[in-house]
């Protein structure tokens, strides 16, 4: 079975829980526009609800397939959030930001009474830290944030390489107009106390680490699809 199909079923299960009138956020990334998709032909069939897009990419999908919109300015509390992740393990913390819409998609969770997960298989590891950390951060004193994230890191004993991410040769530009910096520590031991020391850092604006936020997790795998709940964890 592949990723792309694991993917769909888990976006799938995800959409077993949308209720009608309900204020959803719309997740970033392959996962998540599977259950734009997915969430489009229900309202097609007269599915009434509301989606906030987490990125500028998720917006043009969504009004494309015809799901209505609003904002957090418009809808400042949400129902429930649906998003795929990079990386989540056993206790549901995240590694998030591969497609560059970790601040929205943070802001976005954090306004949700419930954040879903869905994911492959692949996606779920015991220890976070094989997919680079991605940090969104200020232009200003880049080098000075760079070098204070790698102090970061190793004061909890995470050490490796901080980069500009690019893309087609220059940095790449998030939808808030700041760029990323991957930190590609491996192993990270204790994914709490390194996000506390990040968001210590002025030039972060906020990291990839996901944590206390998702409440639920539909990961597929080729004999089925496991719901995991932090009730249960």
């Amino acid at each position: 079975m592949s990723a792309d199909l694991l993917k769909r079923k888990a976006a799938e299960a995800a959409l077993c829980l949308v209720e009608p009138g309900m204020k959803l956020g719309l997740g970033t990334g392959s996962t998540a526009a599977h259950f734009v998709e997915l969430l489009a032909e229900r309202v097609k069939g007269g599915l009434d609800v509301v989606g906030v897009p987490t990125s500028e990419m998720t917006r043009a999908l969504a009004e494309k397939l015809g799901v209505p919109l609003t904002t957090l300015d418009e809808t400042p509390a949400l129902d429930m959030t649906v998003d795929g992740a990079d990386e989540l393990d056993g206790h549901l913390r995240l590694v998030k930001g591969g497609g560059g819409a970790l601040l929205r998609e943070k802001v976005v969770a954090a306004a949700s009474r419930r954040m879903v997960v869905i994911a492959d298989q692949a996606k779920d590891v015991a220890v976070l830290g094989a997919f680079p950390l991605p940090i969104e951060v200020v232009r200003f004193g880049l080098e000075a944030t760079r070098r204070a994230i790698l102090r970061a890191g190793d004061e909890v004993g995470c050490r490796g390489t901080v980069s500009v991410r690019q893309k087609d040769g220059h940095a790449f530009v998030t939808d808030t107009g700041q760029v990323i910096l991957d930190a590609a520590f491996g192993a990270i031991p204790e994914p709490e106390a390194l996000a506390e020391r990040l968001s210590r850092i002025p030039g972060v604006i906020e990291h990839g680490l996901f944590i206390g936020l998702a409440s639920d997790a539909f990961i597929a795998g080729p004999t089925g699809v496991e719901h995991r709940t932090r009730a249960a964890i």
